[in-house]
């Protein structure tokens, strides 16, 4: 693979289950970076990782990773996935079943076993690692499949709902965790359900919807591909019913109402709003409290598309 280039590459991707489309002409790339990949259930996102790690093969189209095709041994080396499903081997510790896997990467028994203990440490599971995985709570057993999706150290992971039954706590270590591999060279994919968590991680965002890839790029951008959607906002300030009659003779205000002592307004050519809502927020008597976006978000925005 060339410097800089994708480390996965999805380029006229198609996915037939007989006469049942999964995924429908899909392309796009993931370089050093956090990409989120988001759609309702059933609209191919399980299909789109299961390509991405090999475990399917297209139909039409090809994928590949770090310049490798999907599914063969060089791209199966570089990858790690981090399925959404739950099946591990209760017998065995959290160290043991890792250094299990790290030994199908070639690595020696002494190897594995360091590089377990480790990964585990790292996510918080080291004074639990030797205790056998049917003892383990929800949380602990993502933090071991977590653990040897990342063990082997590789150049693009797959991370299907990594969220899943982690506490809060856990929630944010995961989520920086997930932040600074790119930093170390490894691009990311990570689905998940819960769109503001995954909007805190990611640098943008991948949508899916009914088989196809219906828009790729960072929140704010495709945010702004939707003029037609006036903005809303929520303004606190002193006088609410005063300024809400200034801001109703603005042209671009297209609305305003009463919320819970303060105001909803919706907003078309937002840029010359927020330029001239700035120099009245100098001058207003008593201040502006609050101007806070109420659709500018990533589940806003994804509801917006699928519509």
């Amino acid at each position: 693979m060339s410097s800089g280039g994708p480390l996965l590459h999805f380029d006229g991707v198609s996915k037939w289950y007989g006469s049942v489309a999964a995924l429908l002409d899909v392309s796009f790339e993931v370089r050093t970076e956090v990409v989120g990949l988001v759609g309702k259930n059933g609209v191919g996102k399980s299909t789109l990782m299961k390509l991405a790690v090999g475990l399917l093969a297209p139909s039409q189209g090809r994928v590949q990773v770090c310049g490798f095709d999907s599914g063969t041994r060089e791209a199966r080396a570089r990858v790690g996935f981090c399925p959404d499903f739950d099946r591990l081997y209760e017998p065995l510790s959290g160290v043991t079943f890792v250094a299990w896997m790290l030994r199908y990467h070639g690595y020696t028994a002494t190897e594995a076993e360091r590089r377990g203990e480790e990964v585990l440490t790292e996510l918080g599971l080291a004074e639990n690692m030797r205790r056998p995985i049917r003892e383990y709570s929800k949380g602990m057993r993502q933090r071991v499949r977590l653990g040897q999706a990342l063990a082997h150290r590789p150049q693009f992971v797959l991370l299907d709902e990594p969220m899943t039954g982690l506490d809060p706590v856990a929630r944010a270590e995961l989520s920086q965790h997930i932040r600074e591999l790119p930093s170390q060279g490894v691009g990311v994919l990570v689905s998940s359900h819960v769109l503001h968590e995954l909007e805190a991680v990611v640098d943008r965002v991948v949508l899916v919807h009914q088989g196809r890839l219906l828009a790729s790029g960072k929140i704010a951008e495709l945010r702004d591909q939707l003029p037609e959607r006036p903005h809303r906002l929520r303004v606190k300030a002193a006088r609410c019913r005063e300024l809400a009659a200034q801001l109703t003779a603005w042209p671009e205000v297209e609305g305003v109402s009463f919320q819970a002592e303060a105001l909803e307004v919706s907003v078309s050519g937002h840029r010359g709003f927020y330029e001239r809502f700035t120099n009245l927020a100098a001058e207003w008597h008593g201040g502006i409290q609050e101007l806070t976006p109420l659709d500018d978000d990533l589940a806003a925005v994804f509801g917006y598309l699928v519509e």
